[in-house]
């Protein structure tokens, strides 16, 4: 049996079933055709955080040449997975970064507001600068901010093995 965990990378990288492999969800048309010929032969349980990521995964596979009867949705998720006592492994609990991304942008355009509103006015091109990166990210899938924010410490924690995370893609 092959699990195959469609949660995103940062959530991946968080907590995992071992031996399970990553295949974001946001990323499986691109990621999946590749994984799914390695795998073809075994049944395959599809996991996220949930169960409901997973049904979406299921959903998608009918877009590849698969013998569905092969797949299937593990209901809960990896939340039942660890309530069942089955082990999991990774570097603990991190938001994911496209919250921490979004946490950081919002605060920044509320720095903005408050500072051009009783600073100085010149605090709105920190508000342009924001929105421009965000459109930048839009257009083009790269989002300087989401680099940064990858190398801050909280999100190079140790795995729980003790090896030390080097924010490569779990997906290969």
């Amino acid at each position: 049996m092959t699990i195959l965990d469609v949660r995103e990378r940062e959530e991946f990288e968080a907590e995992h079933i071992p031996d399970s492999i990553c295949c974001p969800l946001s990323q499986f048309d691109m990621l999946a055709p590749g994984i799914i010929k390695n795998i073809k032969e075994t049944d395959v349980v599809v996991m996220c955080r949930t169960g409901n990521r997973s049904k979406m995964a299921l959903n998608e596979l009918k877009k590849f040449d698969v013998d569905l009867s092969k797949f299937s949705s593990f209901d809960g998720g990896i939340q039942q997975w660890k309530s069942l006592g089955h082990p999991v492994r990774g570097k603990g609990s991190v938001i994911p970064i496209m919250r921490q991304m979004q946490i950081v942008a919002s605060s920044l355009i509320f720095l903005a507001f408050f500072g051009a509103s009783f600073i100085h006015p010149n605090f709105v091109y920190l508000a342009l600068f924001v929105g421009g990166g965000l459109a930048l990210s839009g257009y083009t899938g790269i989002c300087p901010m989401v680099f940064i924010l990858q190398k801050m410490p909280w999100n190079n924690k140790k795995m729980s093995d003790g090896s030390v995370d080097s924010n490569k893609s779990c997906c290969g």
